[in-house]
C-alpha cells in the first residue's frame, strides 16, 4: 500500500511552501492516514469513480482517493496549495495524469469536465452548506458522497423536523439527496487541532423533487419560514402567499398555525403547487 501524507510530511510540505493555516479559509488539515481511508471508504468510492473533492488543502484526503478512484478532481481555492497538490502526488507514487486540479473558488465552480461520480470532502464552516447545495444542484452526475463539516452543521442537514438544529439546510439538501450522519472524527486528526468537533455526513442521490422552476419557489418559502422561525407560518409567509395566506396554507393541508420547522420538503412543495398554478 501507498504511503499516504503524515504529520510530519504534512508540516514540512507547508513550511516548505510558505502557509500558514488560517481560519478565514477554513484551514484545518487532516494528518492521519487512517482517517483519510475511513472517509473514502464510508463514501463507499470504487475504482471506477472520478472523484470530486473541495478544498484538498495540502493532499491528505486526496492521495487517499487516489488509491482508489480513477481519477480525482480537486477545487482548490489556495494558489500554492493548487500548484503543490500534483507535485505531492507524483512523490507519492501516483501518476499525475489521474489527477485534476481546479484553482478557483468553489462557490465559482459551475461546470467541470469528466462528470465526477462521487464527492469526498473537507469542508470549512462558513461556506460548507453553501459548497454542498452548490454541488448537488450543480453537478447531477455526483451519485453520493461524504463530506467532513463541523458537528454543528452535521446536525442541520440531517435533523429531523420539531428539532433545535432543523432549518433551511436540512430542508433544502432533501431536494436532491438522503443524507445521515456517518460519524465522528476526533480534533487530534488536525493541523492545527480546531476548538470545535468535526462529523461526516453521508449523502445518496435521488431524482429532484421537481422542476427548476417550482424548487426556487420552494426555497422561497424555506427562506422565508426560517428566516422568522418563531412566527406562525401564515404571518412567516405573508409577503409571499399574501392576505390569504392562512387560506392556501389549510387548502394544500398544512396548519398555518405551525412554524417552518414542522414541516417536510412534502409539505413546501405543495405551497409552492399552488403557487405555481395561479
Amino acid at each position: 500500500m501507498i504511503s499516504l501524507l503524515g504529520a510530519a510530511e504534512i508540516r514540512e510540505i507547508a513550511g516548505r511552501i510558505g502557509v500558514l493555516p488560517t481560519k478565514k479559509l477554513g484551514q484545518n488539515f487532516v494528518v492521519d492516514p487512517n482517517t483519510c481511508r475511513r472517509i473514502v471508504k464510508s463514501a463507499d468510492v470504487q475504482s471506477e469513480d472520478v472523484a470530486l473533492e473541495i478544498g484538498p488543502g495540502l493532499g491528505s484526503l486526496t492521495l487517499a482517493l487516489m488509491e482508489v478512484a480513477k481519477k480525482v478532481i480537486a477545487i482548490e481555492i489556495d494558489d500554492r496549495l493548487a500548484l503543490e497538490l500534483p507535485v505531492t502526488a507524483e512523490r507519492h507514487g501516483f501518476d499525475p495524469k489521474n489527477l485534476e486540479v481546479i484553482n478557483r473558488d468553489a462557490l465559482q465552480v459551475n461546470e467541470i469536465a469528466g462528470d465526477p461520480t462521487v464527492l469526498v470532502a473537507n469542508l470549512p464552516y462558513n461556506v460548507s452548506v453553501p459548497v454542498l447545495l452548490n454541488i448537488l444542484e450543480k453537478f447531477p452526475s455526483i451519485r453520493s458522497g461524504v463530506v467532513m463539516v463541523q458537528s454543528e452543521v452535521a446536525d442541520r442537514l440531517v435533523a429531523s423536523p420539531g428539532t433545535k438544529s432543523y432549518g433551511s439546510p436540512s430542508v433544502k439538501a432533501t431536494w436532491w439527496a438522503d443524507l445521515n450522519s456517518a460519524g465522528t472524527v476526533a480534533r487530534s486528526i488536525f493541523w492545527p487541532i480546531p476548538n470545535v468537533d468535526s462529523s461526516l455526513v453521508r449523502f445518496v442521490r435521488h431524482e429532484p423533487a421537481g422542476s427548476e422552476e417550482l424548487r426556487k419557489i420552494t426555497f422561497s418559502l424555506i427562506d422565508a419560514a426560517f428566516a422568522q422561525r418563531r412566527k406562525m407560518l401564515r404571518g412567516a409567509l405573508s409577503e409571499i402567499l399574501g392576505a390569504g395566506a392562512s387560506d392556501l396554507l389549510t387548502t394544500v393541508g398544512v396548519n398555518p398555525t405551525l412554524r417552518g420547522e414542522a414541516l417536510l420538503l412534502e409539505d413546501y412543495l405543495r405551497i409552492a403547487r399552488s403557487l405555481q398554478s395561479k
